[in-house]
Parts: structure tokens; sequence; C-alpha cells
């Protein structure tokens, strides 16, 4: 089984940067693509930003510009910079990982805990 640790969330002021950093780990063969998805307060969960195997990335729209998604194969680690921050990027971050084990079985829609960031002055 896959875990999904992240890790870098906290408390920062608006136009303050962040670092997110999301570990995976258990018998993982490969990891074909890895997200950051947001959960603001009261709302829903929604993607930030996504990025391959292969380092093809894209963003959400209320992100470009702001946010770079990255990711060490080798660690088999996603991180997420994030920069120019805003209140309304205040959310529960959670990382997202798809991807096959040794054995051949395939993962989805594997989530870790969850990381808060607080954007506020």
């Amino acid at each position: 089984q896959v875990q999904l640790v992240e890790s870098g969330g906290g408390l920062v002021q608006p136009g303050g940067s962040l670092r997110l950093s999301c570990a995976a780990s258990g018998d993982i063969f490969r990891i074909n693509s890895m997200a950051w998805y947001r959960q603001p307060p009261g709302k829903g969960r929604e993607l930030v930003a996504h990025i391959t195997s292969g380092g093809s990335d894209n963003y959400a729209d209320f992100v470009k510009g702001r946010f770079t998604i990255s990711r060490d194969n080798a660690k088999n680690t996603v991180y997420l910079q994030m920069n120019s921050l805003k209140p309304e990027d205040t959310a529960v971050y959670f990382c997202n990982a798809a991807g096959q084990y040794y054995s051949g079985l395939f993962f989805a829609n594997t989530w870790g805990q969850g990381t808060q960031v607080t954007v506020s002055s």
C-alpha cells in the first residue's frame, strides 16, 4: 500500500511564499502522475496542479504564474512552490498520486493527510 505524507504548510503573510513537499512510500514500482489539490474552508476539494512522470505540468487558472509543481522521481516526491500567496489560497493542501506497485497492480486516487496553509496578516 502506498502512503503519502505532506509537509511544509503553515502560516504566512499575504505576498509570502511556502514550499510544500509530499513523499510517497511503499512497494512502488513507478508513479505516473502526482498532483496537488486543496480544500478551502467550507468548500470542496479542487485541483491545483498536476505533473506527469515526464515532467509535463498543468495548473488551475487561479494559481498560474504563482505556483510551480515539480517532482523528484528518484525520491518519489512532489513539491509545490507557492509564491505571491493570497488570503484566498488558505486551504488544506492534499497530495495525490497514481502509479503501479512492483506486484503489477495499479494504484490511483491515493491521498495524503493534508497540510494546512493559512495566508493572513
